[in-house]
């Protein structure tokens, strides 16, 4: 069996893509962050004590994915040509769609997954003086597009956001 992040003698390697032609990506990801009535209260009266935890988490989750090569040691370095944050308030949390554009030779798969994960996280450090049980919770990739594989799309999830 071979191994694509693994060279010969069993090291990690990052895949050489020199060779590859560049093509137009697209990859969106969910997440949800669950927090109590009084974190949802605040957040849609505009009141949390930290500031507006939304406008962070957008601005937080758009960096997250341009940083994405910085935090995951084999993950290309891509330009992140569009990165989108959407955020919706719920009766218990706050549902996070992220979808992230490029036109290089790998896909942005990691980048949408890491723009939902960051600004989850940003939303936890905006909210945790109210409500320390916070949660992230159901990060996932919904859909992606372009590369040699093509489209995919998660079965029963709709991909509002591309």
């Amino acid at each position: 069996m071979s191994f694509t992040h693994l060279d010969d003698a069993g090291h990690a390697r990052m895949v050489d893509v020199t060779d590859k032609q560049p093509t137009v990506r697209a990859a969106t990801a969910r997440g949800y962050v669950r927090c109590s009535t009084e974190v949802i209260a605040a957040l849609r009266s505009g009141t949390a004590p930290k500031g507006d935890v939304l406008a962070v988490a957008r601005i937080a989750g758009i960096s997250g994915a341009k940083k994405t090569a910085d935090l995951l040691p084999l993950a290309h370095v891509i330009g992140v040509h569009g990165a989108s944050v959407d955020l919706e308030i719920t009766d218990d949390g706050i549902e996070i769609s992220a979808t992230v554009r490029t036109a290089d030779r790998t896909g942005v798969e990691m980048e949408a997954l890491t723009a939902v994960a960051v600004a989850a996280l940003a939303i936890v450090d905006m909210v945790k003086g109210m409500d320390k049980s916070v949660e992230i919770e159901n990060v996932r990739l919904i859909s992606k597009e372009g590369g040699r594989s093509g489209a995919w799309q998660r079965p029963g999830e709709s991909d509002r956001t591309a």
